[in-house]
């Protein structure tokens, strides 16, 4: 038996289906699909650049790239270039270390007329803190059973 609210829900989730816009699932996972891919191929440019025309190697070349992408996610989100990568391509520009500058520098840039301290500096980890407090969270509870010699891996 059908009551009013089951009524009222399904009026309103047909509401919703007609003035909602219609995705294009296949146009989204290719725009997705070539802006990670191009993301990606900057950053292995900047590794061929740093290696063979630098000459670095191992974890030094490692961190030099890694800073070089995360400024570039930072500088383009700054620009309000980023913004409009991640409009287009949705999350294909969410590939990790260029997504998670953007979700440290948005914010931050949202609130700076708050100033620098209840704004910036206070915004600046609402969308990335949870995702940091459980990498440190785990990577400690893993060291201790490690520690006392519950070997995972």
């Amino acid at each position: 038996m059908k009551t009013s609210n089951d009524c009222v829900n399904n009026n309103y989730l047909e509401y919703v289906k007609s003035i909602s816009p219609k995705t294009k699932q296949k146009r989204s996972l290719l725009r997705a699909f070539w802006v990670g891919g191009v993301i990606c191929l900057v950053g292995q440019g900047f590794r061929y650049l740093f290696e063979y025309g630098l000459g670095m190697s191992g974890d030094e070349l490692s961190s030099y790239v890694s800073m070089v992408m995360i400024f570039l996610g930072s500088f383009l989100t700054g620009l309000g270039v980023y913004d409009r990568i991640g409009k287009y391509a949705g999350g294909g520009s969410i590939v990790p270390i260029t997504g998670f500058a953007n979700s440290v520098v948005s914010p931050s840039m949202e609130f700076k007329t708050e100033g620098y301290v209840y704004g910036t500096a206070a915004k600046m980890f609402v969308v990335a803190g949870p995702i940091i407090v459980f990498g440190i969270a785990s990577s400690v509870l893993v060291g201790i059973l490690y520690f006392i010699g519950f070997r995972i891996f």
